[in-house]
């Protein structure tokens, strides 16, 4: 079903994807860090519109890495905003346990299967081909699209493709139906205010 809703934001954030140039994934982390290497809690604030409490509870509850030097670098960005854009459509503990499943100990890197700000590009790249495309996406054609966003990446441990592509149809399902959610609530709050 294609209902030809589209998402006006950037995925994670409060910002406007037309503000941006249209940028979505790696491109928009780079107009992040194009001068800086790291990005202070204020400013994921302003990207993201989450308050500085929620932050600190994600990382006491081990779902966000501890920022270093008080700034956090693209891939804790990444990761901070994967969770802000599921936080709509699903509970927070299957959000940390889909990110797990994806890229185990959010403090160790070396049970990554692909870096947060990669998954954050293919999770960007896939919505703009969805949302984009005029033909109704099935199940099929929505892994066939995972399938080519996803074809340039390498597998560092056996099994890993089938993860990631496992919890990138979970996400992209996950985060439309958080769109069309916004988008009824929208409508509703409409008829309740005529």
């Amino acid at each position: 079903m294609n209902l030809q809703i589209r998402e006006e934001y950037i995925p994670g954030t409060i910002l406007k994807r037309a503000d941006m140039g249209n940028a979505t994934g790696l491109e928009f982390l780079s107009k992040i860090f194009y001068i800086s290497d790291g990005v202070m809690l204020s400013q994921i604030r302003e990207i993201s519109g989450i308050d500085g409490s929620t932050l600190q509870n994600w990382t006491k509850r081990g779902w966000v890495e501890n920022s270093k030097l008080k700034k956090y670098n693209i891939d804790q960005v990444a990761h901070i905003l994967i969770i802000n854009m599921l936080r709509g459509c699903m509970h927070l503990e299957k959000i940390a346990f889909l990110i797990r499943y994806i890229n185990g100990s959010v403090d160790d890197r070396s049970d990554d299967i692909i870096r947060d700000s990669v998954l954050y590009d293919y999770i960007c790249r896939i919505l703009d081909t969805v949302m984009s495309d005029e033909k109704s996406y099935e199940v099929s054609s929505l892994r066939d699209c995972i399938k080519t966003v996803t074809a340039d990446y390498e597998e560092k441990i056996g099994g890993a493709r089938r993860r990631l592509t496992n919890a990138l149809e979970i996400i992209i399902v996950a985060y439309y139906s958080a769109i069309i959610k916004r988008y009824s609530d929208e409508k509703l709050e409409l008829i309740i205010n005529s």
